[in-house]
């Protein structure tokens, strides 16, 4: 599990450092473990339910939802971090 959280670590510090940042970077990690996880298919109301189920993330259905469907999610950085910082070596090569 080391692994995981030397890929997962990384990618929380490209959220705020405020209240909901913080909340949304955890709330990312712990999606990303919930399809990781062999609990369920990847399916977002599945990944809703294996957040409460598995890791007690006390959220509602709707704010996941909009959380997932974020268009502020910063997803460049977070390619960039897993591909160019060398956490995952690239397929290309």
């Amino acid at each position: 599990m080391f692994i995981l959280r030397d890929i997962l670590l990384p990618l929380q510090d490209h959220f705020p450092e405020t209240t909901l940042g913080r909340e949304r970077a955890s709330l990312f990690v712990y999606t990303i473990l919930s399809i990781i996880v062999p609990f369920t298919s990847s399916m977002t109301s599945n990944l809703w339910r294996c957040l409460d189920s598995l890791f007690g993330f006390e959220i509602k259905n709707k704010r996941f939802y909009t959380f997932m469907a974020s268009p502020t999610l910063p997803w460049a950085e977070l390619w960039q971090t897993i591909w160019g910082g060398g956490l995952i070596p690239s397929p290309a090569n």
